[in-house]
């Protein structure tokens, strides 16, 4: 989920404020960083180093820390308790309406099978799809109205239409999709269904929650992970999806299958550890206020997590985080000067850099919320999660260090 650990760098060269250029201190970072702005000078061609903390937003469990408190020897509970206090237990359940992004079609196309059906979508009534020899079915749009078309490899033949949306069921329960260059299993229903002021017609999974889950959990941590660390994780991405299904991204789906959501495979996926895991929690998610809560998750926290946009998603110290993959809890990257220029090619020489503000909580006064890059001919002003996107970065926790190249040929 974009609230989720696997990020990808984005560069959104709209997000920085240029501003006339400022003189950039020759000083060292303060020790004191909330009281003071950090201040490096970039003297010509420098190679500068990153060190940060944690991999992700920080917002609520870290995934690593789940795995080290689990090796600890807490159980799932205590986890998901830790790291959402004040949240309360309670049931959740139901289904859920999934996009399928890799269908980019204007159609639903499914691999014939026993025992294949039709229907339309909300509608109970379902009718059988004959045994033709055909290769595939496919749902595809005649209007307001749906064609339910088959081929054997050649032409599609439409077999019947179908008043509005319509979806493909099975009697097992699992269905074959078939992408551009890809197949793919899901359980459940699959739609062909388009918002409701209209548009191109999308593929919708429709899947109750714990067998979303079974496509959801080993995407998000390793299935052979500590047990209770993939239940902690079980019960996180059940109540997101909650969540999110109360608060839906679109009419006609709930959420996505990307880490702009949360990452899920479908049944192709699944592993028996991570089933065994879910299926210990089952039903099992958080509440606050009598609603499912925001739950979310990213890789690591690097140690202490990040104040986020509930009141459970607390800014603490976490114990558990660094104990299995001080990779993430502490990283150093280097890069130079250049790779700055290149985002404000009309600033000229970078000269400085300025970290303004902090978010106050762990080493070097916390996560970078307010920075610049000074130039020679302007200023570019941006949060630290701007600054993660545009660097590659792990996070947005992180402190510099500035060595000047060495000119010239270096000495035999």
């Amino acid at each position: 989920m974009l609230t989720r650990s696997r990020l990808l760098p984005v560069v959104l060269a709209a997000s920085a404020l240029l501003l006339p250029a400022l003189p950039a201190s020759a000083a060292e970072p303060s020790a004191e960083p909330r009281q003071k702005v950090e201040a490096w000078t970039v003297p010509g061609s420098s190679a500068i180093t990153i060190t940060g903390h944690g991999f992700g937003h920080g917002n609520g469990m870290s995934q690593y820390g789940a795995l080290g408190a689990a090796q600890q020897g807490l159980t799932w509970q205590q986890i998901n308790e830790f790291y959402y206090p004040g949240t309360t237990w309670g049931a959740v359940r139901g289904k859920l309406r999934v996009l399928i992004t890799a269908d980019t079609g204007r159609d639903v196309q499914v691999a014939a099978e026993r025992g294949l059906k039709v229907g339309r979508v909300g509608r109970s009534r379902t009718w059988r799809v004959p045994s033709n020899n055909a290769r595939k079915w496919r749902l595809v749009a005649a209007g307001r109205d749906t064609a339910v078309q088959w081929t054997k490899g050649g032409s599609w033949r439409t077999w019947k239409k179908v008043s509005g949306e319509a979806e493909f069921s099975a009697a097992d329960g699992r269905l074959t999709l078939v992408l551009p260059g890809a197949r793919r299993d899901y359980r459940g229903t699959l739609q062909s269904v388009a918002p409701r002021l209209g548009g191109k017609r999308e593929t919708v999974n429709k899947v109750g929650m714990e067998a979303y889950l079974r496509g959801v959990v080993p995407q998000e941590v390793p299935a052979l992970w500590t047990p209770a660390a993939v239940s902690a994780q079980s019960v996180a991405a059940r109540t997101y999806a909650a969540f999110e299904r109360s608060h839906p991204n679109a009419s006609h789906y709930d959420l996505c299958d990307t880490t702009q959501c949360q990452v899920y495979g479908g049944a192709d996926v699944e592993h028996p550890s991570a089933t065994a895991a879910i299926q210990a929690t089952a039903g099992q998610g958080l509440y606050y206020d009598g609603r499912p809560a925001f739950t979310q998750f990213s890789a690591s926290n690097g140690g202490f997590s990040s104040a986020g946009s509930m009141p459970y998603l607390v800014a603490q110290s976490d114990p558990y985080d660094g104990l299995v993959n001080p990779a993430y809890s502490t990283w150093t990257t280097t890069i130079d000067d250049t790779q700055v220029e290149k985002h404000w090619p009309d600033l000229g020489d970078l000269t400085g850099i300025e970290v303004v503000t902090r978010d106050g909580n762990g080493e070097w006064g916390g996560r970078v919320t307010n920075m610049a890059f000074v130039f020679t001919g302007g200023r570019a002003t941006l949060s630290g999660d701007d600054a993660r996107s545009y660097l590659g970065l792990y996070s947005d926790w992180f402190t510099f260090s500035v060595i000047p190249r060495q000119k010239g040929p270096a000495r035999q």
